[in-house]
């Protein structure tokens, strides 16, 4: 038989919200978009909507993401901040301005506010998922089929009996959370850094032909192409 206070611990552990992290700063090689600014390298890979954290990926259904790292050179600690990075879409004029996580995190946590369809992220065992809701349809007079037809099926749930460890799997973290814990930090970089960045746009990501992502600082500047 457990001790009641390991019992405890354990029941705590398992009933508790995953807390999301920074996201880690991958090799500089890894990243599809590189630059090299004085001594130091910026390294930036677009991911139209998507971000994630722990086995989660979730949309931001109003912003393009774009995963920043920049490293700098030894014993060097240069600025990083959001207000560097703009984002050029299909060559046009003006850029797009990187926007503070939390108008982001206001988005995700308040979809209602928004004509937009509610985006809900799951994840099964082993596997990773999103999901795109949509309101339910009304019904138009009693028995109207277009409410049963147009319903969409729930979503995949875990097996009962998958899990035997008798304990409550964590919950996953909110998309809110995880826009701001995973957004680029800014600051006096003293290592690699890594992080999303976000950039409002609200037009057909099947439109998007062409996507540079321009740097400027007083360390120097640089254009990628991410698309």
């Amino acid at each position: 038989m457990k001790p009641v206070w390991l019992a405890t611990l354990l029941l705590a552990a398992g009933s508790h919200a995953q807390e999301p992290g920074p996201v880690s700063p991958r090799k500089i090689e890894s990243y599809p978009a590189r630059a090299q600014i004085g001594a130091s390298w910026l390294g930036a890979d677009f991911l139209v909507r998507s971000f994630g954290s722990g086995g989660q990926m979730y949309l931001a259904g109003d912003y393009l993401v774009v995963e920043v790292a920049f490293c700098p050179a030894k014993d060097e600690t240069p600025l990083v901040a959001i207000s560097h990075f703009t984002l050029r879409v299909n060559g046009k004029k003006p850029e797009l301005l990187a926007q503070p996580p939390q108008f982001v995190a206001a988005s995700l946590r308040h979809p209602d506010l928004q004509q937009r369809p509610k985006l809900v992220a799951t994840a099964g065992v082993g596997d990773t998922g999103v999901i795109v809701g949509r309101r339910a349809p009304t019904e138009r007079f009693p028995g109207d089929p277009r409410t049963t037809r147009d319903r969409l099926p729930p979503p995949p749930r875990v097996p009962a009996g998958e899990d035997r460890s008798g304990l409550d799997r964590p919950e996953p973290a909110k998309p809110e959370d995880v826009a701001v814990a995973q957004a680029l930090p800014e600051g006096a970089a003293k290592g690699p850094v890594a992080g999303y960045l976000y950039f409002p746009w609200r037009g057909k990501a099947k439109a998007i032909k062409k996507v540079e992502l321009l740097y400027q600082s007083p360390s120097g500047a640089a254009a990628l192409s991410l698309r």
